[in-house]
């Protein structure tokens, strides 16, 4: 087989495997439209509700499961899972807390996964704008937390709140951090997607500006599809290391 043979038969395998994954996404976008649709501002808190907001995060889990197997629990669908607890505490004002200490267990799990050996680190002569990038990132980080902080301070909780949310500004930077250094375009996105999330949940969670009109379903929005990017970052960089592999040993 020539160069040109090789060539054409991997852009059918990447798009035969493009469209395969997009197929196992369905249930995932068809499980958002029915929270979408169920969702009111006066929905009141119950397992239902909880089970319909945390369904498109395990359905995610289930597609990279299947793709990765078992290997990727302790990582992306790991991620998932937690994340999935975490959506069901959100739905309880009461578990805000359990639910942050869930999501960050999830980003630890994902920082863990864009350190192993399926994502290319970068090269040395990069290394100088990626330093650059994670210096932007955690100074975005802590300027937001400074801007929170006074109103930290007015929560009932404060005196847990303060530090619980200061480590978790540090966990999803890194989280972005290490995002920069996998060079996948949509690991780097869905991180990014679930830093703009969080932000945003927490702006209007500690009432640092007047609730927005759409304020709901923009923190969703972007949550979805930081996991989706996450998730399909981790199917293509699994697929493409061992595609790598295949082609070493041939």
């Amino acid at each position: 087989m020539d160069i040109l043979e090789t060539d054409a038969y991997d852009r059918r395998k990447k798009r035969n495997m493009f469209c395969a994954v997009l197929l196992s996404l369905l249930p995932f976008f068809s499980s958002i439209a029915v929270y979408f649709y169920l969702w009111t501002p006066d929905t009141p808190a119950s397992i239902m509700s909880a089970g319909v907001k945390s369904a498109p995060t395990l359905l995610l889990a289930a597609v990279v499961l299947s793709w990765n197997g078992g290997q990727s629990i302790l990582g992306v669908v790991g991620g998932l899972l937690f994340s999935a607890v975490g959506d069901c505490c959100l739905v309880w004002p009461e578990l805000f807390l359990h639910g942050m200490g869930a999501f960050a267990a999830a980003h630890l799990l994902y920082s863990l996964t864009f350190l192993s050996s399926h994502y290319t680190a970068y090269s040395s002569s990069s290394s100088l704008w990626i330093r650059f990038l994670y210096l932007i990132l955690f100074m975005v980080g802590g300027g937001f937390y400074i801007h929170i902080y006074p109103f930290l301070q007015k929560a009932p909780d404060s005196e847990v709140l303060l530090p619980a949310v200061g480590v978790y500004i540090v966990l999803i930077v890194l989280m972005g951090a290490l995002a920069i250094r996998t060079r996948h375009a949509a690991t780097l996105l869905g991180s990014l997607s679930f830093m703009v999330s969080d932000m945003s949940l927490a702006v209007q969670a500690f009432k640092v500006m007047a609730p927005m009109e759409h304020g709901h379903a923009f923190v969703m929005v972007t949550y979805y599809l930081a996991q989706l990017l996450i998730a399909v970052g981790d199917i293509k960089a699994v697929a493409n290391k061992d595609g790598l592999a295949k082609w070493k040993s041939s």
